[in-house]
């Protein structure tokens, strides 16, 4: 992120979080910058000035030294990191500067500030004055999402809202988009479930109609009524975007449809003869997920009032399951098909209590090498399979009596 001139770097602070980043892979982001203060071969011969040696490194004393004299339009948030490297290995290298100042992350620095034992020391990022309007957004953002200060530091400096977040905001525009062209045609805008031709579309998941397999997706855009829509809506923007904004459209997408598909597949294996409609399976991945990794991070977490909202938020999500588990047991309009299932939102929650937390907990680092995130991987796999052939084979081995088709 640009910043309004040069500010100020403090050489002094010497935080140890680092452990050693040798030969350990790179997490690239986004930005491609190039080293700021200077020419990459400049910066390379000042290395080899501080370096008479040609060891390759430079001792931390030296490295202090060369950013005493040329680094003052140096990032002071990646200069933290830096030295922070520099400070736990009593040394630098080349190419260590080039990977950070490039917006290139290592691994091993992300495992000792995990460990907790130490701390960056420098001014946190709530201390800083003169940021522009979306700049305290996107602090807000990083103090909303983050546990850790050096991970909002870095988000802080690499935001460049380019992509914006984009798939919440279209995923959301389309369900009121759907919700009010049933609402013209149907002529009704509470309960449109209590209408005839509510389940008739292409998009509501039906047992009898479980064979087009795009209804366990696209039942997300369908809701019982405004009511429905409403806090889904809320709960989707007020914490979907933000995530979105941290983790990528990649990250959140793939909490969100994992929550979707494992709410229309648990309906089908425990609620067998009852259709499916709304956003609440996705949507509880997220919120589950968001709360979790609040709760397992509470000291870090430093967004405000975090208790009250925490509160908020679980009364939103108990409200909204309430209103589903009313509606699930409420005489049907058109017996015998049965109002939607509330097994959806159960489903969610689940994906966000373990698939959701590992992609929350690892911001900015590979998802592919946490081992924790295969093993859930794994058995949300296993329970998509053993769901794919419960719908195949169960309904006609136990002979379930579905409802007639819409």
């Amino acid at each position: 992120m640009m910043r309004d001139g040069a500010r100020d770097v403090q050489v002094n602070s010497s935080p140890a979080v680092a452990s050693n980043a040798e030969g350990e892979e790179i997490e690239v982001l986004e930005s491609t910058d190039v080293l700021p203060a200077a020419p990459e071969d400049q910066w390379k011969s000042l290395f080899d000035k501080y370096d008479p040696e040609s060891s390759g490194f430079i001792s931390t004393e030296r490295f202090r030294d060369l950013l005493a004299a040329h680094g003052s339009e140096l990032d002071p948030h990646k200069l933290e990191v830096l030295l922070a490297l520099a400070d736990a290995n009593g040394k630098i290298c080349y190419q260590d500067f080039v990977n950070l100042m490039s917006n290139k992350r290592s691994n091993s620095f992300r495992r000792a500030i995990l460990q907790g034992s130490r701390q960056l020391k420098g001014a946190s990022l709530r201390e800083e004055g003169g940021l522009g309007l979306s700049q305290r957004l996107v602090r807000h953002i990083a103090y909303e999402t983050l546990p850790r200060e050096v991970d909002r530091k870095w988000y802080f400096d690499s935001y460049t809202c380019c992509p914006p977040p984009w798939l919440i905001l279209v995923i959301t525009i389309a369900e009121v988009a759907v919700f009010m062209y049933y609402g013209l045609m149907l002529d009704r805008w509470v309960l449109q479930v209590s209408s005839p031709g509510f389940l008739r579309g292409p998009l509501p998941y039906h047992p009898r109609l479980r064979a087009q397999a795009w209804r366990f997706l696209t039942y997300v855009f369908m809701h019982t009524g405004i009511e429905h829509l409403g806090l889904n809506m809320a709960m989707q923007l007020l914490v979907g975007v933000p995530l979105e904004m941290v983790h990528g459209a990649l990250r959140i997408g793939l909490v969100y449809v994992c929550g979707v598909l494992a709410g229309s597949l648990a309906v089908s294996v425990t609620d067998m003869t009852a259709p499916v409609v709304g956003s609440s399976g996705g949507v509880y991945a997220l919120v589950s997920a968001h709360l979790a990794n609040i709760v397992m991070n509470w000291s870090g977490m430093q967004c405000q009032f975090k208790l009250f909202r925490m509160a908020m938020a679980l009364v939103c999500m108990s409200v909204e399951f309430g209103r589903a588990v009313w509606l699930r047991f409420y005489p049907p309009a058109f017996p015998p098909c049965p109002n939607p299932s509330f097994v959806a939102h159960l489903g969610g929650v689940a994906v966000g209590l373990t698939l959701g937390v590992v992609v929350l907990q690892n911001y900015e680092q590979r998802l592919q090498e946490q081992s924790l995130f295969w093993i859930f991987f794994c058995v949300y796999a296993l329970f998509i399979m053993c769901g794919v052939f419960w719908n195949v084979f169960a309904y006609s081995l136990l002979d379930v009596k579905l409802p007639p088709p819409p």
